[in-house]
């Protein structure tokens, strides 16, 4: 069907839309003209004073608005962690293997906690998480552990981790030509990949401590299989290490030897447990103390760890602060009463206990860093030492500096003097010394020829003389004191500390088994009762359960006093107060404070408080 259409009517059309278009443009620009000029009339009619106040309203009522919201949003808005910042540390000595498996100086185990990442990862209240690990188990006997790699984990050169890279690190763990220092962690452990997600871990016995063990970094196969056991301590990855961890090297300063004088690291974007907030971390090398403290005065470097109470005074920067935690140490006198039999008189080994001002110790030799102890469990390890946090560094200079104290040696002697007297002993005015039919109460303590030590020896020595009581300071080089006095047993006393881990294994410390070398029962402490409690504890994988077997343990040995324990010396930690989220637990190594590096910052963002929710690791 054809169509149509004439072209006079469609004109006539067009003209009428146009003039209804042009009448309703007029008609509202009536009705705004209208309303301005109605408002303009009444604002003509005010006096300029009442034109005045009209604006004042108006701008107050504008200001009002303003800060209503401005406190809504405060009120509703919280500081979060924001990435930015960084950190400059100084380091005595250089990093010579940056190598889990190789790492022997505090510049190696710094670097390695950073670069590196382990299936687990310990955090400063002492619990372990996973880290390269998606999660694990663990057979009903405590004897396979089996963990399940995370399918995104990846090294610093993006080549995925994979079940063959950690057999290969525990294989090279394990190697005797290698020599490493973990290697006894990883006695009798057999390792297995069923696929290459999955890892088993088979234990000769059950051992409640292993978890720690999962924390070692994982070394990339790919780039170090072919490297042969010769050349494996001084392959270029050594000191160029591509690991896993929160942080990866961005570059590296050395002198005309070719040793290393700085590294800049740099967060790693690929970290499993998300990217540290800090964006640049910078150590440099000193080749010692005094050097590395003259360059934090200089303003070289904002931070220092593991600084000695002694060395405070010598520090005359006050923009720091200072993080210190106790250190899981024992220090004490341990007694060898097969060595000399006086000493295997409970009623001297009391006395001798009594007669000693610990904490004036702590404040003479320590300045005042440092937590008295009356038993072998050093404090942190159960629970009962609250997180570290920064403090003010003048202040604690200031604390230290006046912490010492003159001790009250006649109540201590006179406790001592007592106790010898219930245990049948008088006290010969004639040869000045405590006897007991043929016995006289006399004896050697031996200790390191370290300053705080012979420090702690002499004072100790001091107490025990105000209560009649004679001992001798014999001070040896440390070699010689392992390989002479320590190792063949060869003391009447020891002054010695014990290295205790986070995880709390004392059996070699304090099972009878452990009495001869190796073991490190320095007080030759046998009793059947505290041998089972140990081989139970660290079988029991329930912490709760651990704990009490443990709590029982001490019990047993104050009752005993095969030693008198002295004190845990404090980490010191010197930092800038712009750094933020420090918390350090009970450290094993000063390498440990860097366990929550990935919560440190120094920039923060404000974001309303529904949605600060999603920002905690």
């Amino acid at each position: 069907m054809d169509s149509y259409s004439d072209p006079d009517q469609s004109d006539h059309i067009d003209q009428t839309n146009d003039r209804h278009e042009d009448l309703l443009t007029t008609l509202t620009k009536t009705r705004r003209v209208g309303r301005l000029s109605v408002l303009e009339d009444l604002l003509g009619r005010f006096s300029p004073a009442e034109r005045l106040f009209l604006y004042m309203l108006a701008a107050l009522l504008a200001g009002s608005v303003l800060l209503m919201v401005t406190y809504i949003d405060r009120a509703v808005s919280v500081d979060i962690p924001a990435r930015g910042g960084s950190l400059s540390e100084g380091e005595v000595g250089p990093a010579r293997f940056i190598n889990p498996i190789l790492t022997v100086s505090q510049p190696d185990e710094d670097l390695t906690a950073l670069v590196y990442s382990g299936l687990m990862r310990q955090l400063p209240d002492g619990s372990f998480v996973p880290d390269l690990a998606l999660g694990y188990t663990v057979s009903t006997d405590g004897t396979i552990y089996t963990f399940t790699i995370r399918p995104n984990a990846k090294f610093q050169d993006g080549t995925p981790v994979t079940a063959a890279d950690v057999l290969f690190t525990v294989a090279a763990t394990q190697d005797p030509n290698l020599k490493s220092p973990q290697a006894a962690n990883w006695t009798g452990v057999t390792v297995a990949s069923p696929d290459p997600h999955t890892v088993v871990f088979t234990l000769p016995h059950a051992y409640a401590p292993f978890i720690d063990n999962t924390t070692l970094g994982i070394l990339p196969k790919h780039l170090w299989q072919n490297v042969s056991d010769e050349e494996f301590p001084f392959d270029p990855l050594n000191t160029r290490p591509i690991g896993s961890g929160p942080f990866k090297v961005a570059s590296v300063s050395t002198d005309s030897t070719g040793s290393a004088t700085r590294y800049d690291l740099v967060p790693f974007g690929d970290y499993t447990r998300g990217v540290p907030y800090l964006n640049k971390l910078t150590f440099h090398f000193y080749p010692d103390d005094a050097t590395m403290e003259k360059a934090f005065n200089d303003g070289e470097i904002d931070s220092m760890a593991g600084i000695s109470p002694s060395d405070l005074p010598i520090l005359s920067r006050t923009d720091a602060d200072i993080v210190k935690s106790p250190l899981p140490r024992v220090f004490g006198v341990f007694f060898n009463q097969g060595h000399n039999v006086v000493l295997a008189d409970s009623s001297v080994r009391a006395a001798l206990n009594a007669a000693v001002d610990k904490q004036a110790i702590i404040s003479s030799v320590l300045g005042g860093y440092g937590v008295k102890l009356d038993g072998p469990i050093p404090p942190g390890i159960l629970g009962d030492v609250a997180p570290a946090v920064p403090l003010p560094f003048l202040s604690l200079k200031n604390t230290a500096a006046s912490s010492s104290s003159t001790p009250d040696e006649s109540s201590y002697a006179n406790a001592a003097r007592t106790l010898l007297q219930k245990g049948g002993w008088s006290f010969s005015t004639t040869d000045t010394m405590w006897e007991k039919g043929k016995e006289k109460l006399s004896f050697t303590l031996a200790t390191a020829d370290e300053p705080e030590l012979v420090a702690t020896a002499n004072a100790v020595a001091n107490f025990w003389s105000a209560a009649g009581i004679h001992a001798s300071v014999q001070v040896y080089p440390i070699s010689e004191l392992n390989t002479s006095v320590i190792r063949p047993r060869n003391y009447d006393a020891v002054l010695f500390g014990e290295v205790v881990g986070p995880q709390l294994d004392l059996y070699a410390f304090w099972h009878s088994s452990q009495r001869n070398d190796p073991g490190l029962n320095l007080a030759m402490y046998a009793n059947e009762t505290t041998d089972t409690l140990l081989s139970q504890a660290r079988a029991t994988t329930d912490v709760t359960a651990r704990n009490a077997l443990y709590t029982q343990f001490a019990a047993d040995v104050e009752k005993d006093q095969p030693a008198v324990f002295l004190y845990a010396p404090d980490f010191l930690y010197i930092v800038p107060p712009s750094i933020k989220g420090i918390t350090l637990g009970a450290l094993t190594t000063p390498a440990d404070r860097f366990s929550g590096i990935d919560d440190w910052y120094t920039q923060t963002q404000s974001v309303w408080g529904i949605f600060a929710g999603g920002t905690s690791r």
